[in-house]
């Protein structure tokens, strides 16, 4: 059974190229453009979540959407990358328990590397 990638991505073109390339890697992908509650993740139970910072239209920023799901019995052991052109990614990361950060623009190679890392076949 192919491993579960759920993103949130506002941007619809970061959106498609994260389908197209999750999905050519083998990838079982969930993309939404925003959230409404944090139950909606929480019932996908994905191997990873890719997540953008600022997220138009969403009930909360990636970033809390991340501490949300770190401090949930249920969520808390699911890899949370965060995507971000912030330049305070890094600290954002590490406040809210991401387990890793890729900065945009960010290259192909890098983002499949990164999600391989933490989804183990």
């Amino acid at each position: 059974m192919s491993k579960k990638i759920l993103y949130i991505e506002d941007d619809p073109d970061i959106f498609e190229i994260l389908n197209i390339v999750f999905v050519n890697e083998g990838y079982e992908v969930i993309g939404f453009k925003s959230v409404s509650s944090i139950d909606q993740i929480s019932v996908i139970h994905p191997d990873l979540t890719l997540l953008d910072v600022r997220i138009i239209g969403s009930v909360a920023n990636g970033d809390e959407i991340c501490r949300q799901l770190k401090s949930d019995a249920d969520s808390h052991q699911i890899p949370v990358i965060l995507l971000s052109a912030e330049r305070d990614l890094d600290i954002m990361a590490s406040a809210c328990g991401a387990d890793d950060f890729i900065f945009k623009p960010f290259g192909l190679v890098e983002l499949v590397s990164k999600v391989q890392s933490y989804i183990k076949s």
